[in-house]
């Protein structure tokens, strides 16, 4: 019975988190996830948020508050990271960020007292790790992901480094981001809660831009500058840590630095690799055979499992063996080239190169397209009975697979929509 009560009062805020491209499915355990973050009544106000960015004068016409109590739950909010507030020409503007990657991190990015952290880490652990609805349909649905891998710039060569965009480089991203924050690393914080926490640096989750700036100004991360930015980014090179990062070209609000054993990303790029739950970078190893001693370092050293040891089919040495890659899984990340004492392994450009949205706005309609969800953003808050229609109907258009592939085609998503979000300059 208490189960059912808890569900009812939390139904309508995880109906609120599913309108977004990046939702997370209904569970026992999410809701109990939700009690532990919201109280009922901030989830009855905050289900009624807009998807898009809004302001204290718009929440307090949607909740029907005044706009002092208004602004002082938005505050109250905001000071725990629920909310991201940001400074829009000498005003506040909130948005609700999605589970992942948004408020569920932003709960175990630092220590804190008012929410029970090894309770709340054994609820991600069973959620994510055991259940897996969760990070199924995070990784998974459609061909646009959260997320995308950096290439280990340590090993680029000269000729490399020409094919290198800026918006591939997690140091151009830090040299150029307004603020840079640091915090404690979600995934290993969780898994430390449950006894599975490796040895990786804890402290070096890296949050940029309007993020870094709300989660600095509420103590959730500490602001760095761009010199101590890049020392941590060095840090997680020499932990053989892989850089994955928010799935657009401008303003980044992110990049993890990841271990294979506690992120969710490098589990999801295993478990699910035949979907490619995590975009690639635009390399790819190739193996010198012929130098190649099977020491087996680019094995251990890869987080997705992409090198295997085979037989090397050596009539002289029947037991002899050398790496292999299953292309299929690489990441394209480039630690494996590090770690090969031989010089065995070389980046190679990929024939096909990786389409990476422009900014947030981008990737969030594409998203919202290939997931069936597009009427979500359109009519944003569905407040209106005439709205709520209109979305329904929509909705059931593109779920017809003609027009979803039409509106998914790589030309809507990465021509036609990107000139799109540049002219609305949104």
């Amino acid at each position: 019975m208490a189960h059912h009560t808890l569900k009812f009062g939390y139904s309508s805020l995880v109906d609120r988190l599913n309108r977004y491209p990046q939702g997370a499915p209904p569970s026992p355990l999410l809701y109990k996830i939700l009690a532990l973050l919201f109280s009922q009544k901030e989830a009855e106000l905050v289900a009624q948020l807009p998807i898009k960015p809004f302001s204290a004068e718009q929440a307090s016409n949607v909740w029907r508050l005044n706009l002092v109590t208004t602004r002082k739950i938005l505050e109250e909010l905001a000071g725990r990271a629920i909310l991201v507030d940001m400074e829009q020409n000498g005003e506040s503007i909130y948005v609700l960020p999605p589970p992942m990657a948004g408020f569920f991190e932003f709960s175990l990015m630092r220590t804190r007292g008012d929410i029970d952290q090894k309770v709340l880490s054994e609820l991600f652990y069973q959620y994510m790790n055991v259940e897996e609805d969760f990070i199924r349909e995070l990784f998974t649905q459609g061909e646009t992901q959260l997320g995308r891998t950096f290439v280990h710039e340590p090993v680029l060569t000269n000729k490399n480094s020409l094919h290198v965009l800026d918006y591939e480089r997690a140091s151009e991203v830090i040299k150029t981001a307004s603020h840079v924050g640091i915090g404690t690393c979600y995934c290993r914080h969780k898994m430390y809660h449950v006894d599975k926490a490796c040895t990786a640096p804890m402290d070096i989750c890296m949050t940029f831009n309007t993020s870094a700036a709300s989660l600095i100004k509420h103590g959730h991360a500490r602001q760095v500058d761009v010199s101590e930015g890049l020392d941590l980014l060095q840090q997680a090179y020499d932990h053989n840590l892989v850089q994955f990062g928010e799935n657009v070209r401008e303003s980044v609000n992110f990049i993890c630095n990841c271990c294979g054993c506690c992120c969710e990303a490098m589990i999801a790029a295993r478990k699910f690799a035949i979907l490619n739950p995590v975009h690639t970078t635009n390399f790819i190893p190739v193996i010198d055979q012929s130098g190649c001693t099977g020491c087996s370092r680019c094995v251990t050293s890869c987080p997705v499992e992409a090198m295997v040891l085979a037989s090397a089919n050596d009539p002289q040495q029947q037991k002899r063996k050398h790496a292999t890659l299953i292309e299929s899984r690489c990441l394209g990340c480039g630690l494996c080239v590090n770690k090969c004492p031989h010089q065995a392994i070389k980046l190679e450009q990929r024939q096909e190169r990786i389409l990476t949205p422009l900014n947030g706005v981008h990737k969030a309609v594409v998203m919202a397209i290939e997931r069936g969800k597009l009427q979500n953003l359109i009519f944003d808050n569905q407040a209106l009975m005439s709205h709520r229609a209109l979305a329904a109907v929509l909705g059931t258009i593109l779920r017809l697979p003609p027009i979803k592939q039409l509106m998914a085609s790589k030309q809507i998503k990465s021509r036609y929509l990107e000139k799109l979000v540049q002219m609305t300059d949104v």
